[in-house]
């Protein structure tokens, strides 16, 4: 038997051991703090730069440099990221007693306060109405570095991350179409507009908001009849909080300032200043004269769509089956086709069906789950109606070159809210006056004459059926 007797330890071993001790030690005192990459972050160079301290001075992790961004030595001033009338994004902006504050040493940099905010009365017509909607100091001022100092003190509370502040009345914002294809659509437009290269799968390096804060809404007065626009925010940000007016109120009855990070402030009166708005009538048209990625919405779509049970990417293009979806809406009451165009419609819209092999659905949105809308408007190629609400489920569409969108009017009536969010998303619109259609850019002003909201618009099936032929000629073309 071979008897294993214990050694001291080599020198080489010694040597070994102790580096592996100090390595450990070094590894365990190191500290490795993790930062949030993204636009709003304020980076140490700006840090030394507005606070004048060394580098030795720098926070090392996120948490010291948020609690000391306000020093006794200066406010941070406000910057205005992007701005387009009734869309503007800002980093460090400042509220105090309700009032939105902007500190600026350059005031004529600021663009003109009716741009930017309203008093958020209702929207009316008449000269009269427009002047009660112009802000004020009460609802907005500018101040420089000195007196927000003195105004503020050095201890602003502070509130990090992206919020997004609506200053709307609940006038809008509790229907479907006005929330999911106009503020929330303006809101990710102008929000994207950071990310100008998101990919066709939607994928961004935007952090998603915080915090909604519904400044002149209450918790009662954003959702819609129909209970999708908090489906549409929930899904497409779950971990998002909300404020409504009761918290606005709060927080202006502290008396205490508080400094957003970054903030989207949207206000529909200031973008009905805008040239876009003239020209569409569309609030959130005044958002695409920012940069952005043709693909901005697939990040919204691909959520909505993967919260509802589908694959996010799901639609379809030029070589899957078409799939025709027709919202009726004769039993609704209001903007109906003549009985016998709707069965004249349908009857040729089954046609297609049955020598084409193409899917088709007649639908009452209202009939339908919120999951079975929101899937089955991810799947359609076509989408056609009569001027109304169920249109909005185009958002959910994948933009294809097939992709199409076709509006039933009363003849000689026309509104551009489907026709413009249709194009916007890059997909092509049909208006039908009976058996005459148009698209851009041949569309008529808007006009809404007797019959616009009555119950005998004419439609000519045929027409519509060979519409559809023609878009679906396209099926040999790639995909996009």
């Amino acid at each position: 038997m071979i008897k294993h007797s214990a050694s001291a330890p080599t020198r080489r071993e010694f040597v070994l051991l102790a580096f592996l001790f100090i390595s450990l030690l070094w590894i365990s005192r190191a500290n490795f703090s993790v930062r949030e990459s993204r636009p709003s972050s304020l980076l140490e160079e700006e840090f030394i730069e507005e606070h004048d301290v060394s580098q030795d001075d720098v926070p090392s992790t996120e948490a010291e440099r948020w609690r000391t961004r306000v020093s006794s030595k200066r406010i941070p001033t406000t910057r205005i990221v992007s701005h387009v009338p009734g869309w503007t994004i800002f980093d460090n902006l400042y509220l105090l007693n309700g009032t939105v504050f902007i500190v600026s040493d350059e005031p004529k940099q600021v663009p003109d306060r009716k741009t930017i905010i309203s008093t958020a009365v209702k929207i009316d017509n008449g000269d009269v109405a427009v002047a009660s909607r112009l802000p004020t100091d009460r609802e907005l001022r500018v101040i420089s570095t000195d007196d927000a100092r003195e105004l503020f003190g050095t201890s602003p509370a502070l509130i990090d991350g992206a919020t997004w502040i609506v200053n709307d009345p609940p006038q809008f914002i509790t229907h479907y179409y006005h929330w999911s294809a106009e503020l929330f659509f303006g809101f990710w437009r102008t929000y994207s507009s950071l990310d100008p290269f998101i990919p066709a799968n939607g994928s961004s390096s935007l952090p998603a908001p915080r915090r909604v804060w519904f400044a002149h809404a209450d918790a009662d007065h954003w959702r819609d009849y129909a209970l999708m626009n908090q489906w549409v925010l929930r899904s497409a940000f779950p971990s998002l909080s909300a404020e409504y007016s009761a918290d606005w109120q709060d927080r202006a009855e502290m008396g205490r300032p508080v400094m957003l990070d970054r903030v989207i402030f949207s206000d529909r009166a200031a973008a009905m200043n805008g040239a876009e708005f003239l020209r569409t009538g569309r609030i959130a048209s005044e958002a695409f004269d920012l940069p952005g990625s043709v693909h901005w919405w697939n990040t919204i779509r691909s959520e909505v769509i993967k919260f509802s049970g589908l694959d996010g990417q799901i639609g379809a293009g030029t070589t899957h089956n078409p799939v025709i979806t027709y919202i009726s809406r004769q039993e609704w009451g209001r903007r109906m086709l003549i009985p016998e165009d709707h069965e004249k419609l349908v009857g040729e819209l089954y046609n297609l069906r049955d020598k084409y092999g193409y899917e088709v659905n007649v639908v009452s949105m209202d009939k339908l789950s919120r999951v079975e809308q929101f899937q089955l408007a991810a799947r359609t190629t076509i989408m056609m109606g009569v001027h109304g609400n169920g249109l909005t489920s185009l958002v959910w569409m994948k933009p294809s070159p097939r992709a199409t969108v076709i509006e039933f009017f009363y003849p000689g009536g026309f509104a551009h809210d489907y026709e413009y969010t249709t194009r916007a998303l890059g997909m092509v619109h049909y208006g039908v006056w009976g058996d005459k259609t148009f698209t851009h850019p041949d569309t008529p002003p808007a006009a809404y004459p007797e019959g616009f909201q009555g119950n005998s618009i004419p439609v000519n099936g045929e027409v519509v059926a060979r519409l559809c032929l023609e878009r679906f000629g396209l099926s040999n073309t790639a995909d996009d």
